[in-house]
């Protein structure tokens, strides 16, 4: 019973965390790896090119072809707990709306702190672009499409192609009437992946979380993210309960009382620099 709270408690969190997270699963990264993850270390597969297409004779067949997808580290680092007590109640006699309310409020949290962490990966380990011009309502849709281009020149494929802009950024995308689609009008799945909407191929979402300001040592210059476009692909990220979820009775001074308690380790990795651009403005 016990061991079937703590995935229950656990799966709960993971569904308030996804819910809060704008890097989502799926849409902005994936979640494929081989291996253990509770060990700390996964293997995650990368596939560089196509599966090569020839042409076959009935009589002698076709040659067979090595597959190009190789593997790589991706270690769990980013180690995070849950302990938060609930006082004023007995440990047998803790309510389930309060151990709801703690579970929600946990989630929200680590979504707060991975969203933020994976942003950064993406900002850290993509590549910048060489255009530092700020955007502007007249220039926006411009230097959207430039990012498609540089994407496509790099064989990125055009389907599940995302962007995630600054709120200042997504102000202006609401003053294009012509090229930005909204959210009321893209698919539902979309909607509850987060979308706000849709321009030159790109599902778009919002994040407060890009760097803003940043004091660069060169020149005396100020930098500020204003929206990253990328695939899921080569983003990876993988994430695990190393200690599941569950109410546990404290002893000692908290006599009585009893604590949420939960361990989750995750990891976040690029592997393909050229499959995420970023876009930062210098002032």
């Amino acid at each position: 019973m016990a061991h079937e709270l703590m995935t229950r408690y656990s799966e709960l969190i993971d569904k308030k965390l996804q819910a809060t997270l704008v890097t989502k699963d799926n849409f902005i990264f994936n979640n494929h790896y081989e291996g253990n993850a509770v060990g700390g270390k996964v293997k995650i597969p990368v596939r560089s090119t196509d599966v090569v297409v020839g042409d076959y004779n009935k009589a002698s067949g076709m040659d067979l072809n090595e597959g190009s997808t190789t593997y790589i580290d991706l270690d769990l680092s980013y180690d995070k707990a849950v302990n938060e007590i609930i006082d004023g109640y007995d440990f047998a006699a803790v309510p389930d709306d309060i151990v709801a309310e703690r579970l929600d409020n946990a989630g929200y949290a680590l979504g707060v702190v991975e969203d933020a962490i994976s942003i950064a990966a993406l900002e850290n380990e993509g590549t910048i672009d060489e255009d530092k011009e700020a955007l502007t309502k007249e220039n926006i849709y411009e230097k959207i499409v430039n990012l498609r281009t540089l994407l496509s020149e790099k064989n990125v494929p055009v389907q599940g192609r995302w962007l995630i802009v600054s709120p200042e950024v997504y102000g202006m995308l609401l003053c294009d009437t012509t090229n930005f689609i909204r959210q009321g009008d893209i698919s539902q799945s979309l909607v509850e992946s987060g979308a706000i909407g849709q321009i030159a191929g790109f599902t778009v979402y919002e994040s407060s979380r890009l760097t803003k300001n940043d004091e660069e040592k060169v020149e005396g210059k100020t930098t500020t993210v204003e929206m990253i476009a990328g695939h899921p692909n080569w983003c990876h990220r993988v994430e695990e309960w190393s200690v599941p979820v569950a109410v546990n009775p404290l002893t000692n001074t908290f006599i009585g009382a009893s604590a949420v308690q939960g361990r989750k380790i995750f990891g976040v990795k690029i592997s393909n620099s050229d499959a995420v651009i970023v876009k930062r403005k210098e002032e």
